[in-house]
């Protein structure tokens, strides 16, 4: 495997309301792992916090890999088509360690990581079109999935996980079906609130947990546009901006009703980011190449599939 490595400077956004001078910090840039195969098209990654392995899902063709704490190469974890999955987009690890995937046009398989078994599966309601993005857990256990066509949040709450199946609950709707494109979804920590992105719109939208309203939250120096996955830790926000090979870190306040950007970093080493997951301070960034000969339609021949890290975000 040919390892390359970039540095490159992280510069602070300059705002009106907090002025400039803080110093540029040095960013590190380099790939963590590789992915077998050569029509892979990752989309999605999640991080088994007790073992340190991590999880990546083939939106090409269902496959999802793993890779061991440390590992320079994945290995086939489940292979394409298993269970009749066509797609592996969103990839998460719940706190119980089973491995959560979607199935982009049916809902989200989970496994038992250490022996493989498909232990439940939960699909969309109804014939319309769908299309599933993301999830993200709750505090209670709950998992939140994001539907970029239907434009809602779904919900599995831990009573219909022990059930082993079912149709998806709408937590939130989010208004016209198509009209927001939504995306990459985290909840915080203490369960209060989530937060899902509109790709094409590049806006956040705060979505109350106790049956409150949905808020556009309000950003402060720059936008969510191109905004895929996110990653939230106390009271910082990442996200994964694919077409412009970016991340974005921002500062929330108000109870994530506020986010202020205060940095980005730009590569187009990232090849068309999509999701992320820290491990310690370490920045695990997948890497999906869609743009050549991928689901963006666009001609060329990819490189290896990797996913990258970045130190220093």
């Amino acid at each position: 495997m040919i390892r390359t490595t970039a540095v490159v400077a992280l510069a602070a956004c300059c705002l009106a309301v907090t002025g400039c001078g803080e110093p540029a910090a040095a960013v590190t840039l380099s790939t963590a792992y590789e992915l077998p195969g050569t029509a892979v098209y990752p989309e999605g990654i999640g991080l088994d916090a007790r073992t340190g392995d991590t999880y990546v899902g083939s939106f090409a063709d269902g496959s999802v890999y793993r890779a061991a704490a440390g590992a320079t190469r994945a290995e086939v974890f489940l292979p394409a088509g298993a269970d009749g999955r066509e797609t592996a987009n969103g990839v998460k690890v719940d706190a119980e360690g089973r491995l959560w995937v979607i199935d982009s046009g049916v809902g989200v398989a989970v496994y038992d990581t250490g022996s493989r078994a498909l232990l439940a599966r939960f699909t969309v309601p109804g014939d319309g079109p769908r299309f599933v993005n993301d999830l993200d857990f709750g505090g209670d256990g709950s998992a939140y999935l994001t539907d970029s066509v239907r434009n809602v949040v779904y919900r599995v709450s831990p009573e219909q996980q022990r059930s082993g199946g079912g149709e998806f609950a709408v937590a939130a709707d989010l208004g016209p079906a198509g009209a927001r494109e939504l995306n990459g979804i985290v909840v915080d920590r203490a369960g209060n609130y989530l937060l899902v992105v509109a790709m094409s719109a590049g806006e956040l939208y705060r979505v109350d947990l106790a049956g409150g309203p949905v808020q556009r939250v309000s950003l402060v120096g720059g936008d969510a546009r191109h905004g895929d996955g996110l990653e939230l830790r106390d009271d910082t926000l990442w996200v994964v901006h694919n077409t412009d090979h970016a991340i974005s870190r921002w500062t929330l306040t108000d109870h994530g009703a506020t986010a202020t950007r205060e940095s980005e970093f730009r590569a187009p080493a990232l090849n068309i980011p999509t999701t992320m997951v820290h491990v310690g301070d370490r920045a695990l960034i997948v890497s999906s190449q869609f743009d050549k000969g991928g689901p963006l339609g666009a001609e060329g021949t990819p490189g290896p599939f990797v996913v990258s890290a970045v130190d220093g975000l």
